[in-house]
């Protein structure tokens, strides 16, 4: 069997998540989806999927083969373009993948601005408020708020945001500001996580040679939605900790106003992250281009 036509069946199946799928899309027989697997797994002598009635998904050794298969094709994909005297341009499917409010409010409008530069290509941009594995689940490029686990992904620093603390001029009328993390104890807080009242917030004290200060504030009030969290700050109800790009516009337009600016934390850094490296094909290549540059002269990203 065609080692390389068998890895590109492959990837279908894992991007589809299905052999049935994989093989209506390659318009295969399903049987012949099969052994395609099938050959691949003697061939490394790895299990490379567990499939169950419902789905099929990447084993660890399994996972390392997609991506350098992913690579593998790509490059493939490449030589044969210009060996034919072709331009390799970005063409296909991109899948992108983002928080969900910054996805909305920054990450939509780039792939618009992408689609209409590149009119061979169409994507497909899924927002989740939580890590995805887009080796797993067949995705080309994510966008990480936050400090990276070490991992054989690569990754392209395009700005940073910063944690505040804010609440309503109202709110603070009425009960006054906080002067020191500590003073938090004394206010109403409205945490914007999952199930505990208990917060751990750090800060860093610029007038005191950048010491750490740990403070757990209890929250009567409760949400996982950053955006009821921040309703309930503007309502003038309590105190809330949002990221920058989150409070920006309402910041600006007095709504919000930030305390404790002096114990900002360490900026928390933002990324492009994908996991072909320097072998990404030219539609993962042109995307990343145009979304560091348009992000990085953002200055809600870029505090430097």
């Amino acid at each position: 069997m065609d080692r390389f036509q068998a890895m590109k069946i492959f990837v279908r199946v894992v991007e589809a998540r299905s052999f049935a799928g994989a093989a209506r899309e390659l318009r295969h027989s399903p049987p012949a989806v099969t052994r395609a697997v099938a050959f691949l797994e003697d061939v490394t002598g790895a299990r490379l999927l567990t499939r169950t009635t419902r789905s099929v998904t990447l084993t660890e050794p399994g996972a390392r083969y997609y991506a350098e298969c992913k690579r593998l094709l790509a490059d493939l994909q490449e030589v044969e373009a210009t060996a034919g005297g072709a331009y390799a341009k970005p063409s296909g499917m991109l899948t992108v993948t983002a928080p969900v409010q910054f996805g909305q409010m920054h990450v939509a409008p780039i792939v618009g601005r992408y689609l209409d530069q590149y009119p061979d290509m169409s994507a497909r941009l899924m927002l989740f408020d939580r890590v995805v594995n887009i080796v797993e689940e067949g995705i080309d490029l994510a966008v990480r708020i936050g400090h990276l686990a070490d991992s054989s992904l690569s990754a392209v620093r395009v700005g940073e945001v910063h944690q505040v603390i804010c609440g309503s001029p109202d709110y603070f009328a009425n009960h006054g500001m906080p002067e020191t993390p500590n003073d938090l104890n004394g206010h109403r807080m409205i945490a914007a996580t999952g199930s505990s009242a208990s917060l751990d917030w750090q800060f860093k004290s610029s007038v005191a040679g950048g010491r750490s200060i740990q403070v757990s504030p209890s929250a009567r009030w409760q949400t996982n939605s950053i955006e009821a969290a921040r309703n309930a700050a503007l309502d003038g109800w309590g105190i809330v900790r949002m990221l920058s790009y989150q409070a920006a516009p309402f910041i600006a337009g007095g709504t919000l106003q930030t305390v404790l600016d002096d114990y900002a934390p360490d900026p928390v850094p933002i990324h492009l992250v994908h996991p072909e490296g320097r072998h990404a094909p030219a539609k993962v290549r042109s995307f990343i281009e145009l979304a560091g540059s348009v992000l990085r002269a953002n200055p809600l990203f870029n505090y430097r």
